[in-house]
């Protein structure tokens, strides 16, 4: 696996000199420069370990003026720098390749203002994304976007990659949360664009050009974000269904029903609950036996006279009857509504138990689903026999992280050395439907070559002619998305 990365990698630039490196630790000061590879480590090392990165420094400013400082720095001398959050996405594009100087962005952690007025929170890109939750919830407010990882990814992270998470389906990805930001651009230069405006339709979005470009063009130092008023009431579910078009048929059921009151639906195969009770300790199935497919359904209401849990119950009693549904369980305290989320947020990691994953990321239209994950299974039985799919997800937003676990007895090595074989009819049949190969985790390294074959000539040339413009010496995440 580690073979397939490193071939994508771009030309190196010259490794910086010592007396260069010192006039970028002389930015920050000696404390937040690292030089030492054990102290890197932390930086170094992504998640899913396919990439072991390196770099002759990590710097780790404490204010936008140091980021300013160190970009134009950069500029001056045409040095790459390597943008990185908390280190938890998915696809690379946080890791150097090792000329590159990496920008840990953790010390900008100032929550800068709340308006509950105006319903807005401006932080700094290093604050983590529970912080801002928790500061939300202290005046009684919410910031929706939730991630497994929220207790330490970074809110600048989420932005640069438009962050999806379970709440999307209600609140829609990160950048649909942002009313403004900050940005160093790859001079030096800081577009001082805060505004905390819900409408302003004075030329071109700019902040949009940042939002999912995972530091390619500008590095995010600071956003204003939306707040939403915090429901007053929860209702989580737990349902057993007997096969996919089920699941497509309650999603319709609950969606018509609830509307925006419907804040999640997530899928997860029989499989899924095997991997958990074998795996996570306390995980138990919430239901009586086991079902070909279970759905976690969340409801959220304002009213707080119990109306989100009468209309659960109505659509899963009707679902029941009419032969939809096969059980359900409804949680009744929020210890119990946390073990039902807990289930679902556990399944990333629970495949580490059983070998290596192949991974996939991606997005079709809601009515395809149930065909990406047939379709899918049959062409995975036919590469390699014994392969275990695990197909789970966003069902109502139409987000498919589709897994697969190697054969039992199948070496971890030789399973993973098939993961460019199994993306490519995977992603495939996902464009064949009318989908994205990378629905909420980005390109990063892990897709950079596949997007150069599946966008047309004229958004690879839109892109590069916006890479061109902000970023004319690519020394801003190179040999990321491009």
């Amino acid at each position: 696996m580690k073979v397939i990365m490193q071939r994508h990698n771009p030309a190196p630039r010259p490794m910086p000199d010592t007396a260069l490196l010192a006039r970028f630790a002389a930015i920050v000061g000696p404390a937040h420069a690292i030089a030492e590879p054990t102290e890197q480590a932390p930086y170094l090392r992504e998640w899913r370990d396919l990439w072991h990165g390196k770099t002759p420094l990590v710097l780790r400013p404490g204010s936008t003026a140091e980021v300013a400082a160190i970009m134009e720095l950069a500029h001056e001398t045409g040095t790459a720098i390597v943008p990185q959050g908390g280190n938890t996405g998915l696809v690379g594009g946080q890791i150097p390749f090792g000329h590159e100087i990496l920008l840990s962005l953790g010390r900008l952690a100032r929550i800068r203002a709340i308006d509950p007025d105006g319903n807005t929170i401006t932080v700094e890109a290093g604050v983590p994304l529970a912080k801002v939750q928790e500061a939300a919830a202290s005046l009684d407010r919410l910031y929706p976007l939730s991630l497994a990882s929220q207790g330490s990814c970074q809110i600048g992270g989420n932005l640069s990659t438009n962050a999806g998470g379970v709440a999307v389906l209600a609140y829609g990805n990160a950048r649909d949360s942002v009313l403004g930001l900050e940005v160093v651009l790859s001079d030096g230069r800081v577009w001082e664009g805060l505004r905390a405006l819900r409408k302003d339709n004075t030329g071109y979005d700019l902040k949009s050009l940042f939002l999912g470009s995972e530091g390619t063009l500008g590095i995010i130092t600071a956003a204003v974000l939306k707040l939403f008023p915090r429901p007053r009431e929860t209702t989580v579910a737990f349902a057993g269904l007997a096969s996919l078009e089920a699941v497509r048929t309650l999603f319709e059921r609950m969606r018509a029903a609830s509307g925006p009151m419907l804040t999640a639906f997530e899928m997860m195969p029989e499989r899924a609950m095997e991997f958990l009770t074998r795996h996570v300790p306390d995980a138990r199935d919430p239901l009586s036996r086991r079902h070909a497919w279970y759905a976690l359904i969340e409801l959220s209401g304002h009213q707080g006279e119990g109306e989100t849990r009468a209309l659960v119950e109505r659509i899963l009693g009707g679902a029941i009857e009419g032969g939809i549904v096969a059980d359900a369980a409804i949680a009744e305290t929020l210890q119990q509504a946390r073990a039902l989320w807990h289930l679902r947020e556990s399944l990333p990691d629970t495949q580490r138990h059983e070998g290596g994953s192949i991974k996939h990321d991606v997005s079709v239209p809601v009515a395809r689903l149930p065909e990406l994950i047939e379709r899918g299974n049959i062409l995975i039985e036919a590469m390699m026999p014994g392969a275990r799919p695990l197909p789970f997800g966003h069902f109502g937003d139409g987000n498919l992280h589709y897994n697969v676990s190697q054969p039992p007895g199948m070496a971890k090595a030789r399973f993973l050395a098939e993961w460019a074989p199994v993306n490519a009819r995977i992603h495939a049949l996902v464009l064949e439907l009318g989908g994205s190969i990378s629905a909420e985790h980005g390109v990063g390294r892990l897709k950079r070559e596949e997007i150069a074959r599946i966008k047309s000539p004229t958004e690879m040339e839109l892109m590069r002619s916006l890479k061109a413009a902000l970023d004319p010496q690519g020394i801003l995440n190179p040999g990321k998305v491009l």
